[in-house]
């Protein structure tokens, strides 16, 4: 490798109400709450010591609010950084969930089909939209920085494709609302330079 790589920089959407009670949000469109908007703000002074020569959103509003108040108006949407889709368990707990599923783990159990706006994804077709994702933006490193901005469980994902492991090692990652994370090389390998960490 010739010269210095940029980073790859996660943030995760501010709060929501769902995200707050614990409800699996996929495709369902919520606003932040004024504590998500404040945390996402939070996130502007960290971006803005970076080079950051590209930047990405989900286009749920939740992730589009918070790239803009986190100083990266300019974001281009990409379909491809939605979170996954939960099927029938949109909306629902794991605690309500465990009621009819015992044990259910969403990384091992998966989901089942919901409406037709809500179908629901297996790990593996969250992993695709990821592959996606990481093959159009990391030819971008090569002039700095690229942000991403998208949700919990697809920016685990995203992880774990980074790193060359299986979409369902996801799970190893746990990643609050409003948190930045950075993904770069070390000897031309994949690594985590940062993880969780909430603006100052």
């Amino acid at each position: 490798m010739i010269g210095r790589m940029g980073e790859l920089i996660l943030l995760r959407h501010g709060e929501t109400e769902w995200s707050r009670a614990g409800r699996h949000t996929g495709w369902t469109d919520v606003p932040l709450t004024a504590a998500g908007e404040a945390a996402a703000a939070a996130l502007a002074p960290v971006l803005a010591r970076r080079d950051i020569r590209a930047a990405f959103t989900s286009p749920l509003q939740r992730a589009a609010r918070t790239a803009a108040l986190a100083g990266l108006a300019g974001a281009e949407q990409d379909p491809d950084l939605r979170e996954w889709d939960y099927g029938g368990y949109e909306g629902v707990t794991t605690p309500q969930i465990r009621v009819q599923r015992p044990g259910w783990y969403l990384w091992r159990d998966g989901v089942i089909p919901g409406d037709a706006d809500h179908p629901g994804e297996t790990a593996e077709q969250v992993g695709a939209r990821a592959d996606a994702v990481l093959r159009r933006v990391t030819p971008l490193l090569a002039g700095g920085d690229v942000a991403l901005v998208g949700h919990g469980h697809m920016l685990r994902v995203l992880t774990a494709r980074w790193l060359r492991l299986g979409p369902s090692e996801g799970r190893l990652f746990r990643l609050g609302t409003g948190t930045v994370c950075t993904l770069g090389t070390e000897h031309d390998e994949p690594v985590i330079t940062s993880w969780n960490v909430p603006p100052c």
